[in-house]
């Protein structure tokens, strides 16, 4: 089976640059994991491939009423559950059938395996906060799921 990338992304809050749009090219799918900040992002996002995106704490107005605070995905025969704040998370993902969590909120990018789950958040994309990276992920799916997170070399600070 051919490995399938999916770009992950997160807390971008209205600003898309131009590093984080080469970071997910060439993926197949798209996990926006909330913070969006406007629909404009999710437009340019889906010019690259499809978007599922859930509604982070800031995302407020009529347009960000259309997404989920969660959702469920399968692809390549992997099951993800998505949300924005981890600290929210109200099921057992083992039990549930879940392989990923992606989560947002946090603006930390991180990756752990707990109990056979991978727990990935890919950090923030947008305007940098405090000292953190500005980064995205990927999953690749072959032979099972792995992550990637990809901090941006930004031209500007």
């Amino acid at each position: 089976m051919p490995s399938i990338l999916i770009g992950v992304i997160s807390d971008t809050h209205g600003l898309l640059r131009p590093e984080a749009i080469e970071a997910l090219r060439g993926s197949e799918h798209i996990i926006h994991a909330g913070d969006v900040g406007s629909p404009e992002i999710l437009e340019k996002l889906s010019t690259i491939a499809p978007v599922t995106a859930v509604r982070g704490n800031v995302d407020k107005g009529a347009w960000s009423r259309r997404l989920p605070e969660t959702e469920v995905l399968e692809l390549g025969g992997i099951s993800i559950y998505v949300l924005h704040d981890l600290a929210q998370l109200d099921l057992k993902p083992k039990a549930a059938g879940f392989a990923v969590v992606i989560s947002g909120h946090s603006h930390v990018p991180e990756q752990e395996m707990l109990d056979g789950v991978l727990y990935f958040n890919p950090g923030s994309a947008g305007p940098r906060r405090f000292k953190l990276p500005v980064s995205v992920g990927r999953l690749i799916l072959e032979d099972g799921v792995r992550g990637e997170l990809l901090q941006l070399q930004l031209t500007e600070s």
